[in-house]
Formats: C-alpha cells, structure tokens, sequence
C-alpha cells in the first residue's frame, strides 16, 4: 500500500489589496516533504495523523509539499500554478499510489482560478484515476461541484474555533481505508443553506447542532460537514453547504443534506451573534467592574485576509483615556525594524499601522518604550502551535501595552501576550484582532468578552458584502432566500 499525502492552504480575501505571493509562504510555512519532522500546526496536524497510521500498517508514505500562507488576497497566477505542479510532479514520481489524503483549506483562490483545491483534485484524478482520494478542509470553504466530481471522500473541520483537526483527520483516514478495502462506496450530496455569516460552534444552539451532526453519523451514514463558508471571497459558490456522505445511497445523502441544510437555515438568528461599535464596546469596557474586558477587533483579523494594521480601535482607545490597555497584534514590520534598531529599554517614537490600505485608518504617532523584543515563539491553536513571527512589546505611558510583529496572525491565544511579559490578568481592557479563533481560550482569563464591528477587511456586516459571483440569493441579504 502506498499513501500519498500534501498540504496546500490558505484562505482567500478577494477584496484584499494584498496578493499572495510566495513569500506569504515562505515566512509561514513551506516545507517540501518535511512537515512531519516538526511540530504540528492547525494545517499539518493531518499529515502527522496520515503517516503515524499508515506506518503503523506497514505502508509506504510519500509525504508532498507543504505550503500555507496567512490569509491575503488572490494568489499570484504564477505562484499558484509552481505550487501546483510540485505537488503533481511528486505524485506522478510516487509511481502508483493507493490512497491520496489532502489537507486543504477549501476557499484559496488564485488569478485566474476561483477553485484552486478543486482544480488540484481534478488533475491528482486524470494522473491515477483508481486511487481513492480523500481531502479535509477548514469549514470556511467554498464546496464546489468540481471538488466532489473528483474526491471520493470530502470532509471539514467541525468547530469554529479549530480545535478538531487531529479527529477529522482520523475520520477521513479511516473512511479512506475503508473505502480503498471495499467495505464502503462513498456517496457525497451537499445542499446550500442560502446563509453567509459566522457561526461560532462553542455556544449554544451552535454547540447542540453540531453534536447532533456527529450523532447521526452511524450506519450508513458515514459523515455529515457543515461548511461554514468564507463570507470574503467572490466566487459562485460562497456561503454555507450541508454535505453528507453516505455509504452507496444518493437517496439517503440528498434527503439528509436537504434536511438539515434547512433546519440550520430555521436557526440563523439564533446561531449568529450581535457584534457592537467600537465606542459601545469602548462604554461597556469602562462601565465594567470586573476584568480584564476582553474587546475582539473583528474587522482587523488578518486570518480571514485583513491587513492586521488598522487603527481606528486604538485611536478610540487614546482618544478616550483609556489606561490599563493590553492591545494588539499589530502588523508593522517597519515598527518591528525600528524598534529592533533602538533596542530594549530604548525610548522612540513611532507611526504605527494604518500603512496598507484605506480600510486600515491613519497612522498613529506614539513615543513608546521598548520593552522587550523576541523571536521564535508561537502560540496554540488546538494542539497545534502557529508562528508570531519577531514581536515587540511596546509601552505607551504606564500602563499602555502594545503588541506588534513582522508576521501577519490573528491573536488566537493569551500566550501571544503573556510569554512576552504582559499579564492579560493585571488589565482593564484587552483588544485582539481576531474573529473568534481566540474566544475559547481568552474565555478562561476575561471578565466579558465583547465581539466589535470595527471597520476594516473582515468587517462581519454580511448583508453589505459585495458579492458579484454568487447566483444563489442568501441571508442576511434577503429575509427569506428559499421564496425567491
């Protein structure tokens, strides 16, 4: 037996200014063959899964390409296509192979091609058309009819936050064993739940729904995904899907497919949450007793393609006194440079943010300490462990403790703040741009968490989004998309 497996991931913001280019994965992870000899992150926990079991069983591993990149916007054609071909070119030099097991994120988008992951999987499909191929996504996917032409098995994460890769991973290896033995014939069907919006699955009725999605998963129906959908990308097929698969019975997925797409639907008020303005948040941070007040910068999350360098949350902040502030990550590698030039302890000023695009406000004017500066540390996601890149740790007057790096991430953890020095418990207020990757944990340490509406390239107002491709009408867009 022999089992071939790849990781190629990033999420496409169509409306970024930014490319993608090779950079963006050269400085986040690109490893050629290697990812199994480090540490995992959200992304390549699948691979160590994938070569663990298969190696157990005595089979031959062929371990492709790793390449992820932080969320930005469209890939470069030329980029996309070299990514593509190294992939390809090692799997037509495995020589025949049994089983192909693909992590990808399922909304990269590249120049000149909406469906970068289904365009993968349709050529992996002409170069062995026998080998079962199987591939796990990020639930903030664009599920297309390509994608299913040329997969046998295609599931997602299940949680928002991500902290089930390792599962799903053993999930679709199992079903890929099965598949490859003869013991099962998969058969995928996916309805559109006609919603665009984020579904936070920690809290109820979120929480109830997606246990319930796992305990129907017996019998002949093998697995059932719930793809969220990237609310930020322009292409057809944007927007929640149910997808089903089943053990050879069309009937049975399409059925199941139909009925809970429409029973998520029937729960869309009560799934989605009510984000706040900036200065109602700022109110509700002041007015609190306990803390720390946990403020998440929803518009500035550079994990669903953002900058990372908007300002208009930290302009509030100054404008209104606020003291005993822990703030941040903010992307600016030119801070970073400086700040690594004058060094600890050193007293500069600075023009930070608000350097990459309109949506990411003015540069703000600070004179700063340097606290400290440090490289090479991560922080969690699930069990996994993603880079921060070179951070410093900048005070503004006593208490006003701002975060900065040269590596465009989201705040997913506490410890992106606390290994450098800053206690997250001796604070009033704590800002991250995030959208909901850091609820889980920063729940553990805040008083109150309050989701802000702040203006930026992940600004959550759904309805506003400009979407061109998509030829399905949706909510929150129309009241009742399933009328028209």
């Amino acid at each position: 037996m022999r089992l071939f497996i790849a990781t190629l991931s990033t999420e496409t913001n169509t409306f970024s200014t930014m490319p993608t280019g090779l950079s963006g994965f050269y400085e986040y992870c690109f490893r050629a063959g290697t990812a199994t000899d480090e540490p995992p992150n959200l992304m390549t926990e699948a691979l160590h899964v994938w070569r663990a079991r298969a190696e157990a069983l005595g089979w031959d591993v062929v371990e492709s390409l790793t390449a992820i990149a932080e969320p930005a916007g469209r890939t470069v054609a030329s980029v996309y296509a070299g990514l593509k071909t190294h992939i390809l070119n090692d799997l037509r030099e495995a020589g025949p192979v049994d089983i192909v097991l693909l992590q990808l994120h399922g909304a990269m988008v590249a120049e000149g091609e909406d469906d970068c992951e289904g365009d993968i999987a349709a050529e992996m499909r002409t170069i062995f058309p026998n080998a079962t191929i199987g591939m796990a996504l990020d639930l903030h996917a664009h599920l297309t009819p390509r994608m299913m032409t040329a997969c046998d098995l295609i599931i997602s994460f299940k949680e928002y936050p991500h902290d089930d890769a390792t599962p799903r991973a053993e999930e679709l290896f199992d079903l890929a064993l099965r598949t490859h033995m003869g013991e099962i014939r998969p058969t995928m069907a996916a309805v559109d739940c006609r919603m665009i919006h984020l579904y936070l699955t920690k809290s109820e009725p979120m929480r109830s729904f997606v246990d319930r999605l796992s305990a129907m998963e017996t019998g002949d129906t093998l697995s059932i995904s719930l793809i969220h959908g990237f609310p930020w990308g322009d292409v057809e097929h944007v927007g929640a899907q149910m997808l089903v698969v089943t053990h050879d019975d069309e009937a049975l997925a399409r059925s199941t497919a139909q009925t809970l797409a429409r029973e998520f639907f029937d729960l869309r008020h009560a799934v989605t949450g009510q984000y706040t303005d900036i200065n109602t948040g700022l109110d509700t941070s002041l007015a609190a007793k306990g803390h720390p007040i946990v403020l998440a910068e929803m518009g500035d999350n550079s994990g669903g393609g953002a900058p990372g360098d908007a300002t208009p949350m930290l302009r509030a902040l100054l404008d209104r006194g606020c003291e005993n502030v822990a703030t941040g990550i903010y992307w600016d590698p030119m801070v970073v440079r400086q700040c690594q030039d004058a060094g600890e302890g050193a007293r500069i000023t600075l023009r930070l943010g608000g350097k990459t695009s309109p949506m990411s406000g003015d540069p703000v004017d600070l004179t700063v300490t340097v606290m400290k500066i440090t490289t090479g540390l991560g922080q969690h996601l699930g069990t996994g462990l993603e880079p921060l890149g070179t951070l410093v740790w900048a005070r503004y007057g006593d208490d006003f403790d701002i975060l900065i790096n040269d590596l465009r991430t989201q705040v997913y953890h506490p410890e992106a703040f606390e290994q450098i020095g800053i206690r997250l418990s001796e604070k009033h207020i704590v800002t991250v741009k995030s959208l909901f990757h850091f609820y889980g944990p920063f729940s553990e340490v805040a008083s109150e968490i309050v989701q802000v509406s702040s203006p930026g390239g992940t600004c959550p107002k759904f309805d506003d989004i400009a979407l061109t491709k998509r030829k399905i009408p949706f909510w929150p867009r129309e009241d009742d998309p399933f009328a028209s």
